[in-house]
């Protein structure tokens, strides 16, 4: 097995990268889901369950839970969801993801 490399190394893996990562979460959610009842009955692929490259979002039996305190802020459900039912805003002031390595 190899040595895990540094994250500035372009070899670095996408695991290796995310370890660095750190959040100030806010208390209150930047994600919303708009209309639980879209996710429910008109997406049944749940696509954001695929796109979000944090996993942010999970399905769970009847409804979508949103882990907004990993979030990365790339605003990939903005443009992702094809039904448009999801509002993202910038976290407040002081809260969110802290990039280590620019």
């Amino acid at each position: 097995m190899s040595e895990p490399q540094p994250a500035s190394d372009p070899k670095a893996s996408i695991e290796e990268k995310q370890y660095l990562l750190r959040f100030n979460a806010d208390t209150q959610s930047h994600l919303h889901v708009m209309d639980a009842d879209v996710c429910m009955t008109s997406c049944p692929d749940k696509i954001c369950t695929i796109f979000c490259p944090a996993e942010v979002y999970k399905w769970e039996e009847i409804r979508m839970h949103v882990g907004y305190e990993g979030c990365h802020e790339c605003g990939s459900c903005r443009i992702g969801c094809p039904h448009q039912n999801i509002k993202w805003v910038y976290p407040k002031g002081g809260h969110g993801i802290v990039f280590r390595l620019g």
